[in-house]
């Protein structure tokens, strides 16, 4: 939410958001921020003092395609609709259209009978964001439960997001990047997404790439998605894809590309949905990489004023060298943070990849040396 927040504000909107956590920074963009309690149940109740106007969805809201209709019917949706959220995010229904189009898709089971115990399937809740709930099946157990859930084989490569924009049955790919998942400096769960380093997608490789625009025309053309879309891949060394997930709404990865680039998300999305632009936005050719990590506490936490602080300083002195925000989803104290929820978001920018990761772990340690005291 806080990243097409601002770059919704940047562009010249009024925003007003409804979130789970009202973060700091989320504070700063907007006009209003109303919390989401409960979540997802409270969003009609916390949104309805709002103006009337188009909204947006971001998150993990793709869960809930019931709630956004029920929203759609009395807001215009600026985005992916209720039905086409649930045929993409059908398992089955995925696997299939993806086969029929020549494109890869894990073994997937509704039950697990059958399954091999040995660790080389997951278990992976329906309802789920991030690799939240993911986990290996070594056999029953109190959490496996057969409704809610699919086993997947697991596929070997590496993790690669791509990011669309989708409107009247064409797809264009505006992002790429590289997902940082499970990483321990991270503090994050073994399958949960702790980040991204951004790629140029016009530099991947021919095969990569037209496996990639094939997949985004068939967002377009068979699922009828719009706006700005995540897809989650992993590329084997043959450069094959295998489509992991589809996410029918602006990612969290996509923010990188519009440091990259200065191609404004909230315009491109919204500009999809038929929604002008109120000002004209910036456009600059990539220079160096950039790359961002989502830290979780690694135990549970009181985040103070001091931690705020704290946490401020450091990002102001790395965001004057950065010419952008180098912390991001900063609470909004004070707020108790339980282990294994995420804290913040830091950035950095290098002249390679290498050189970014390798400063965004620096700074990363740096904010919770200073959280921690």
């Amino acid at each position: 939410m806080r990243a097409m927040a601002a770059s919704a504000a940047r562009a010249g909107f009024r925003v007003y958001a409804a979130d789970i956590f009202g973060d700091h920074d989320l504070r700063e963009v907007a006009c209003e921020v109303a919390l989401i309690q409960p979540y997802p149940a409270g969003l009609p109740a916390a949104i309805g003092g709002f103006p009337d106007a188009p909204w947006l969805y971001t998150g993990a809201l793709e869960n809930h395609p019931r709630l956004l209709a029920s929203m759609a019917a009395s807001r215009p949706l600026a985005g992916s609709s209720p039905e086409a959220v649930t045929r993409v995010r059908e398992p089955h229904e995925l696997a299939r259209t993806l086969r029929e189009a020549g494109l890869l898709f894990p073994e997937t089971c509704s039950a697990p009978a059958g399954v091999p115990t040995d660790g080389s399937w997951l278990v992976k809740p329906l309802e789920s964001a991030g690799g939240r709930g993911i986990r290996p099946w070594y056999g029953m157990d109190a959490d496996a439960q057969p409704h809610g859930q699919v086993w997947q084989r697991r596929v070997a490569g590496h993790r690669l997001s791509v990011g669309y924009v989708v409107s009247a049955e064409k797809s264009g790919v505006i992002a790429a990047s590289r997902q940082l998942v499970g990483r321990r400096w991270c503090r994050a769960g073994r399958f949960a997404y702790c980040g991204s380093i951004d790629l140029d997608p016009d530099a991947l490789d021919a095969p990569l790439r037209d496996q990639v625009v094939r997949l985004g025309n068939l967002l377009a053309d068979g699922f009828g998605l719009q706006g700005l879309v995540g897809a989650d891949l992993v590329v084997d060394a043959r450069a094959r894809i295998t489509i992991i997930e589809i996410n029918p709404r602006p990612t969290a990865s996509l923010e990188l590309s519009e440091r990259s680039t200065g191609v404004s998300l909230a315009v491109t999305h919204l500009a999809a949905c038929g929604i002008r632009s109120p000002s004209v936005t910036d456009h600059w050719p990539r220079s160096g990489t950039w790359a961002k990590a989502v830290l979780f506490a690694a135990r549970s936490l009181d985040f103070s004023d001091a931690s705020r602080a704290a946490v401020v300083a450091h990002s102001a002195c790395w965001s004057r060298a950065d010419n952008w925000p180098s912390v991001a989803d900063i609470p909004e104290p004070p707020c108790p943070i339980p282990a294994g929820a995420p804290v913040c978001t830091v950035f950095a920018h290098g002249a390679s990849p290498g050189a970014s990761l390798t400063l965004l772990r620096r700074r990363s340690a740096a904010i919770e040396a200073a959280i921690l005291g």
